[in-house]
């Protein structure tokens, strides 16, 4: 029974390290093509800047975003949700603001880079949670009563 939690604590650990990969890859990809949106660094040093940018955006998304949503609810009903847009916005400024070499500059870079990684990483997690997923829906389980 132990071993079996470890290898569930083993496979949750190797998922989240591979989603966080294809994140990276995914934010790559986006510095490379939109505008107002750039790594200083190169080599490496690139790859880690653009790694550590990755993490710090998905902990402001877990963390600091649905705070953000609470307090701006009126603004968002009224703009039908699309305020949303300005909050994801917002996530890029800060993530450029506390990662050292990944740099915003405009407005616009960070809603068109906000918009492409939430599309892109959207997309990119629902096939990887349809291939872990299928092995879960086969654990059927079974209830005796007992009289």
């Amino acid at each position: 029974m132990l071993r079996k939690g470890r290898e569930s604590v083993r496979s949750d650990f190797f998922t989240i390290l591979l989603k966080w990969l294809v994140n990276t890859a995914v934010l790559f990809v986006i510095v490379k093509t939109v505008k107002g949106l750039s790594v200083s660094a190169t080599g490496m040093e690139g790859v880690l800047t653009l790694a550590a940018a990755a993490a710090v955006i998905g902990l402001l998304n877990a963390f600091i975003r649905p705070l953000i949503i609470l307090l701006t609810l009126p603004l968002n009903v009224l703009s039908f949700g699309l305020f949303t847009l300005v909050i994801n916005a917002v996530v890029f400024f800060m993530t450029g603001w506390l990662i050292r070499g990944f740099e915003v500059k405009s407005f616009w870079g960070a809603l068109t880079g906000s918009l492409l990684y939430s599309v892109i990483t959207m997309v990119t997690g629902f096939f990887m949670r349809s291939q872990g997923q299928q092995g879960r829906e086969s654990i059927k389980a079974e209830y005796k009563v007992i009289k």
